[in-house]
């Protein structure tokens, strides 16, 4: 679960947070010159980001595509935005910003487990911001407190159809990836009201 802070620093370059950012303890974001700081997340967050990452990880073995979760970051430079998606997919040759291997510059397909706090961001601004990256074509957001995905698919003239699933038999498709997940799998060890 992330919180954006209201209390930022004085404006910043990509460069200058990511200096500050690989020496802290802590974890930011960093959106148009200034850093946020993010809080920790749940257990119920912490379960869905582990299982898709696992079933995406185990289903990718041995293909141009590849998983990552949470310790990641990923630079949108049309917005300057640089954040921490809580499971992403690249596929082909990995691109970084900087020499450093932390911070990517594209990708394919990104998961974001929702939070009372950022659902309205996730939803919105960050992935209107998310769209501006060349190779990103799919986006899941995933309820913790309820059975629910929501699945963003770009279509072939540019735009994006999006269907919900609600039901623990539901298999999500994942075309641009060849992967699927089961809801059943995903939400196998969440603990839902």
């Amino acid at each position: 679960m992330r919180v954006m802070s209201t209390q930022s620093v004085p404006f910043l370059t990509p460069e200058q947070y990511l200096e500050i950012e690989r020496a802290a303890e802590t974890r930011s974001e960093y959106l148009a010159g200034s850093m946020y700081a993010m809080s920790g997340a749940s257990r119920s967050h912490s379960r869905l980001v582990e299982a898709a990452s696992g079933l995406l990880f185990a289903q990718l073995r041995g293909r141009e595509c590849e998983a990552a979760s949470t310790d990641l970051r990923l630079y949108v430079p049309r917005h300057s935005l640089i954040t921490y998606p809580d499971v992403f997919v690249t596929c082909g040759p990995d691109e970084y910003l900087d020499n450093r291997t932390d911070t990517m510059v594209d990708a394919t397909l990104i998961i974001e487990v929702l939070s009372p706090s950022t659902k309205n961001y996730d939803r919105g601004e960050k992935f209107r911001f998310y769209r501006a990256l060349p190779s990103f074509r799919e986006y899941l957001l995933l309820a913790q407190s309820e059975v629910r995905a929501e699945h963003h698919v770009r279509q072939a003239d540019g735009a994006w159809l999006m269907r919900e699933y609600t039901s623990l038999s539901d298999e999500i498709n994942l075309p641009s990836i060849g992967c699927s997940l089961r809801l059943q799998d995903v939400y196998e060890r969440v603990e839902l009201p």
